[in-house]
């Protein structure tokens, strides 16, 4: 399973999900040690969701060229440079027929979808205001002018959107962070700023109160540091601090025993010193922030092991890890309630385009509210014409009733007029 590892972590870098520990049988080590076996059967993990608009596509993909043997075998071969380059590519020539019939089906699927998408964003901008190039750049991941046949360029495009794409999910999360700090403070200011004094002392007052509790929590060790893989070993694992042996870790926590430590199995490793900081019972703790924490936990110790930059620790470069100074001596781990997340003039400039923002919604809200009235006009209207319709066509009922029976007299005789 080397390849489809190397193939959907690495190019694909799958992300990270809300994570809780987990659990599995350690290797050669005494079974007897360890609390709460829940052994993993690695054949039933799913590979969690990209988050990229093509994530069903490609896994789809994927499954597809698994069922290949000789795709899959020129796969286990290749190192990441062949992939990432897309040699592998031209490999797609030489798969069965009934696979790449497969393949030109999804692709018809996909582009049908991303025609749907295309055509409601049309429909929702007016067919005004419309950016191309955004419209287009949902290709990137297949070859739209052939959207029939799955080819060699289709897997090509296909692997190198992904890569691209997946390497700045990072910085892109971080950014999205941090607009959310603004408008929580944003929000903040906006609220006190309806307050009389006396109030507003009180909530600057409990604000200070709240942010003095949640920064009063126990040390939390550097991650990737000895302390604090001895920690998961100890508590998570269930096992003696004085019997930590960094290979069985290793093994321990490779969930699907493919021989490396993905993104999703390292930031699994830090959910006990997020816990020491966060607990979602309390109202000071932002589980937000817990998560933008475990984001920089596992940046920080994939800069320090993962000596070829694939996003994947293998055990050679695990083992190299645990020789470094930095492992036994680290510095100090700053968390986010030790850092400033934006200055003010970032602040200001933010809250200039939210206001900027809210003018535009005001605008189209004006704009609804008039077509709104100019549509209750209409109706108001056709409702008049219809009344006025009823009307004449009941006059004209009654008239004609009137011509067919003549009137009558006071006992009911009828009436003749007489004829001159």
């Amino acid at each position: 399973m080397r390849w489809r590892t190397i193939l959907l972590q690495y190019c694909f870098l799958l992300v990270s999900c809300l994570l809780t520990a987990l659990e599995a049988v350690p290797i050669d080590i005494d079974k007897t040690k360890v609390k709460n076996i829940q052994p993993v059967d690695s054949a039933k993990i799913e590979p969690p969701d990209t988050g990229l608009y093509y994530d069903e596509y490609l896994k789809q993909v994927i499954d597809v060229l698994e069922t290949d043997n000789h795709f899959r075998e020129k796969l286990q071969k290749a190192d990441i440079e062949e992939i990432k380059s897309g040699r592998l590519s031209k490999e797609l020539d030489l798969v069965s027929h009934h696979v790449r019939t497969k393949l030109d089906e999804l692709k018809r699927q996909e582009v049908a979808r991303l025609r749907m998408l295309i055509k409601a964003k049309l429909d929702s901008l007016q067919d005004t205001g419309i950016d191309h190039h955004a419209l287009l750049k949902q290709f990137d991941h297949l070859n739209h002018l052939n959207p029939d046949k799955f080819e060699s360029t289709d897997l090509d495009m296909l692997i190198k959107a992904a890569t691209s794409d997946l390497e700045h999910y990072d910085k892109t999360r971080h950014e999205e962070f941090k607009k959310y700090e603004m408008m929580k403070e944003h929000e903040r200011r906006e609220y006190l700023k309806t307050l009389n004094e006396e109030k507003r002392k009180e909530e600057e007052s409990k604000f200070e109160e709240m942010r003095k509790k949640h920064e009063n929590h126990p040390k939390v060790n550097h991650p990737g540091s000895k302390d604090q893989l001895k920690e998961v070993w100890e508590e998570t694992d269930g096992l003696d601090p004085n019997d930590f042996d960094p290979k069985t870790f290793f093994k321990l926590h490779d969930v699907n025993n493919d021989g490396f430590l993905d993104e999703q199995e390292l930031e699994a490793l830090f959910t006990k010193e997020l816990e020491k900081v966060y607990d979602p019972k309390n109202e000071e703790d932002d589980m937000v922030e817990m998560e933008e924490e475990r984001l920089r936990m596992r940046e920080h110790v994939m800069n320090e092991v993962d000596a070829n930059k694939d996003r994947l620790v293998t055990l050679d470069e695990f083992l190299k890890a645990t020789e470094k100074k930095e492992f036994l001596e680290p510095d100090s781990w700053e968390t986010l309630d030790q850092q400033q997340f934006f200055t003010e003039e970032e602040l200001k400039e933010y809250e200039n385009l939210i206001s900027l923002q809210e003018s535009e919604l005001k605008k189209k809200a004006d704009e609804l509210q008039k077509q709104k009235e100019e549509l209750q006009r209409q109706h108001d209207q056709l409702e008049a014409q219809k009344l006025e319709y009823h009307q004449v066509v009941q006059q004209m009922e009654q008239k004609k009733l009137q011509q067919e029976f003549p009137p009558s007299g006071p006992g009911g005789e009828l009436k003749f007029q007489p004829h001159i």
